[in-house]
């Protein structure tokens, strides 16, 4: 088999690198170990530079321009797909128990943390709040792009796993894998997110995350915007689901929810927001987030000529994934950003 591109890993950031591309004239196939094992189905899907406390430098300069692309690219991914993605400029608010000094942000005292959000705990002695960050629903945004791709015609091989590349010289020429398919590209991209390391050696890693969700059985749902805690975030759907996350886990690819995991998620989010205590709980699940040393993606050029990367994006790969689509599409029609040039992945071998 033969493509234009070659997209290994078909979760958010392949799912959208392969629409740009498809838009661009390219025929593009894509490959998919599990379309639901990886992080894209375990996110919370929050769209928070700001409220994560990025420092200033290029990642938050990636990070500020994807958020900017979020209204458009939705619109065109709804377009495209007929589906919603659940995109909602909602704002963050960050309670504290505390006050300590950020460098953004807008502050809110008590009286005005409690008329902007009531039922808070009492214990918050103020927030900050941004305006301009917001959610998506990760599962509902998955789902679009990939009947978005499909639709395009991208090709999609599922429950097919690459075993390995072909090299020749400083170029790769195939991928065999495990359906027992040599399938040959001009160029490639590797998005495999925390499972990376099985075909290259980069330092990319899983880091487990727990989750739960609640289910609203008011008529209103009790929270405006997402909670965005010290040690928990609390995300409301439009659709009555409450999504709580996440843990922070260095136990490789070890599956399954805990006790002891579900019991921590569980106190701090309903010492954060004590009505929680009340909803039924509706679903429980974990994901690996692609994490490398810095916390920051490995975006561009590889060892390869025709080998282009796209992973390590961590907590952000939903907010990173109109971008991280332009970029990579970018590369392979010969034209690099500046922005790259931060995100290389020599940087673990200098």
């Amino acid at each position: 088999m033969t493509t234009d591109v070659l997209i290994i890993g078909g979760g958010v950031i392949g799912l959208a690198t392969a629409i740009e591309l498809k838009l661009r004239s390219h025929c593009v196939t894509i490959i998919v170990r599990d379309f639901n094992s990886g992080a894209s189905h375990a996110a919370a899907g929050m769209l928070a530079p700001e409220a994560e406390q990025i420092p200033p430098g290029a990642m938050l300069d990636l990070c500020l321009l994807s958020r900017q692309l979020y209204p458009d690219w939705t619109s065109k991914i709804e377009h495209l797909s007929g589906l919603s993605t659940g995109y909602w400029n909602c704002g963050i608010l960050a309670p504290v128990y505390a006050k300590t000094s950020r460098n953004n942000g807008h502050w809110l005292d008590k009286k005005a943390t409690s008329q902007h959000q009531s039922n808070l705990s009492a214990d918050v002695v103020g927030s900050w709040w941004y305006p301009e960050d917001g959610q998506v629903d990760n599962r509902a945004l998955t789902n679009a792009l990939r009947a978005s791709a499909i639709a395009l015609g991208v090709i999609i091989q599922d429950k097919v796993t690459v075993k390995n590349f072909i090299y020749q010289q400083n170029r790769v020429t195939g991928v065999c894998t495990t359906a027992n398919d040599l399938i040959h590209a001009e160029h490639y991209v590797l998005a495999t997110g925390a499972w990376s390391q099985e075909l290259l050696p980069i330092p990319v890693h899983p880091k487990k995350g727990q989750m739960l969700s609640v289910r609203v059985t008011d008529k209103e749902l009790p929270l405006k915007q997402v909670l965005f805690g010290s040690d928990i975030y609390i995300v409301p759907r439009a659709d009555g689901r409450i999504i709580i996350g996440a843990t922070m886990e260095d136990v490789g690819f070890t599956p399954y929810n805990t006790p002891a995991g579900m019991q921590l998620l569980l106190q701090r989010a309903i010492r954060l927001f004590p009505p929680l205590q009340h909803y039924p709980i509706e679903e429980f699940w974990w994901g690996f987030r692609p994490a490398t040393p810095d916390e920051l993606p490995i975006l561009g050029a590889s060892p390869y000529d025709n080998l282009t990367l796209a992973t390590g994006h961590y907590r952000n790969g939903i907010l990173l994934a109109p971008v991280t689509a332009n970029l990579v599409a970018d590369v392979i029609n010969n034209k690099n950003s500046s922005l790259l040039e931060h995100f290389h992945y020599s940087r673990f071998y200098s």
